[in-house]
This record gives C-alpha cells, sequence and structure tokens, in this order.
C-alpha cells in the first residue's frame, strides 16, 4: 500500500503508528495511514486485518515519590 521512499513500516512492524497520514478527519477524531491503519485521537488502532489496539494513553500524572 504504501509507495514512499524508503518505504513505511508495515501495519505489523513495531513502529507502525510512524507511517504517513494519507487521510486526516480530525473533526471526526481518526486518521489513516498509508500501510492500512487507522489511528484514533484516543490513541487506540485499527489494524487492516481488522485487529484492534486498545488505547495506551498515560491518563493523569503518575504521583511523585515524597
Amino acid at each position: 500500500m504504501c509507495s514512499h521512499q524508503p518505504p513505511c513500516p508495515s501495519a505489523t512492524a513495531p513502529g507502525h503508528h510512524c507511517a504517513v497520514i494519507v487521510s486526516a478527519h480530525p473533526e471526526q477524531g481518526w486518521s489513516l495511514l498509508c500501510n492500512g491503519t487507522i489511528v484514533f485521537d484516543d490513541t487506540g488502532e485499527l489494524l487492516p486485518d481488522g485487529r484492534i489496539v486498545s488505547p495506551h494513553r498515560i491518563l493523569g500524572m503518575p504521583a511523585l515519590a515524597a
């Protein structure tokens, strides 16, 4: 699917979220990457094979040790 040189990471590669955005829909909260992955603003992902990657953002700040 990707025609960039060098090619973007495939959807199964560890850095797959670094692929180029080919269609952005910020008003709907998602973008399509050139490797077929759909990324959501909440950091969730939908891979081309239908697998779901749950949101993985950190909520809040960790407590500092006193």
